[in-house]
């Protein structure tokens, strides 16, 4: 299906902090989600407006009990409006707002000093393109009590598992702070690189079969589409390295010291995926140069065996065109035996040669 993509270009000329969608244009409805928790208590709401969301954030704004963490999820960035609401109510400014709606953002970090800006992307395999490659976008938002989560799909992330600890009270998710919480979302984005990475695992042995047994155009466009995957994942995965990095070393008054340990721990993760990576970009290029050896291999044997052809019917053609000349008086035309002469001396002429070409080592 054909995707209607509005460019960077689009921006031209508008003023910064200009608030317009720059992606995959979506059509679903927005869906807002709120896991609101502590020790103790656990709380969902599911919202389709943005009105909703407004009124259920007064009631909570209200409430009095032991202090909650609060995960928002927008499911949908396709809707400006949405998103200017919700940074005015969070008191996002209007630049991260604009980097949200942008969802060609590389990953990266910015500490705003009342919230901190984290991008990276999510990736997965769509049953719907062949087990094709897709990325997507994930801003977070980071509060000294709420964690605010954008996505550009509605459905099929990897947060389900964070969904299920926090429902049933597993681990310590619950009993740590919002920094946890974000920690726990990029650790399962991470995590999730490395289901991917063992599915393109699996494509290229598959490649590297076919190159043994029957290699053809297809194999050639299997190699060229898993080297534009690469690109998409080194992309993805190599700038979060540094912002991992940086959470995980620089002060923070949004990250505890108890957090950057587990924010370590997905450090070498993502530099356990670069090397994945990198090997993988390697392998591949050595198939696309097993294949490409492959075919001139092949296009040079049917050379050889048409050279050699040629070369044997050389002397025979030459003996041919010498009687086809229409001269009167060429002594073997009247010759009784002329004709099966002339047929056994370009037979013996022609096996002679064979075997000299098979004493050379040629055939």
């Amino acid at each position: 299906m054909h995707k209607l993509l509005k460019k960077r270009s689009k921006k031209a000329g508008l003023l910064p902090g200009s608030l317009l969608h720059i992606g995959e244009q979506k059509t679903h409805d927005i869906k807002i989600t709120i896991i609101s928790y502590n020790e103790t208590v656990y709380e969902k709401k599911e919202l389709t407006s943005i009105e909703e969301y407004v009124s259920f954030f007064r009631a909570l704004s209200l409430r009095t009990e032991k202090p909650f963490i609060s995960w928002v999820n927008v499911d949908g960035v396709h809707n400006p409006e949405v998103v200017r609401t919700l940074g005015d109510i969070f008191g996002v400014h209007p630049l991260v707002q604009e980097d949200i709606l942008n969802t060609d953002q590389r990953p990266k970090t910015e500490d705003y000093g009342n919230y901190l800006y984290i991008v990276l992307k999510m990736l997965s395999l769509r049953s719907d393109k062949g087990n094709g490659l897709q990325t997507e976008q994930v801003s977070l938002l980071v509060f000294p009590n709420a964690v605010v989560s954008f996505q550009e799909e509605k459905v099929g992330d990897v947060f389900d598992p964070i969904r299920d600890r926090l429902r049933n009270n597993k681990g310590a998710i619950r009993k740590e702070g919002a920094d946890y919480l974000a920690y726990s979302l990029m650790d399962a984005v991470v995590d999730n690189y490395f289901i991917t990475l063992e599915n393109i695992g699996d494509k290229i042995e598959i490649l590297e079969n076919e190159l043994l047994e029957n290699p053809g155009q297809a194999t050639l466009k299997s190699i060229y589409h898993l080297k534009r995957e690469m690109i998409f994942l080194r992309k993805a995965v190599w700038p979060l390295r540094d912002v991992i990095s940086t959470l995980s070393r620089e002060e923070s008054s949004f990250i505890r010291p108890a957090t950057k340990m587990y924010l370590r721990d997905i450090y070498d993760h993502v530099i356990g995926a670069i090397d994945v990576i990198e090997t993988f970009r390697e392998m591949i290029t050595e198939v696309l140069e097993i294949y490409l050896s492959g075919i001139s291999n092949r296009l040079n044997s049917v050379m050889k065996v048409l050279t050699l052809i040629a070369t044997i019917f050389m002397p025979l053609t030459f003996i041919a065109s010498i009687y086809g000349m229409n001269f009167k008086h060429m002594p073997e035309l009247d010759w009784k035996w002329g004709y099966p002469a002339i047929l056994a001396v370009m037979g013996v002429t022609g096996v002679l040669m064979l075997i000299l070409f098979k004493k050379k080592k040629w055939v």
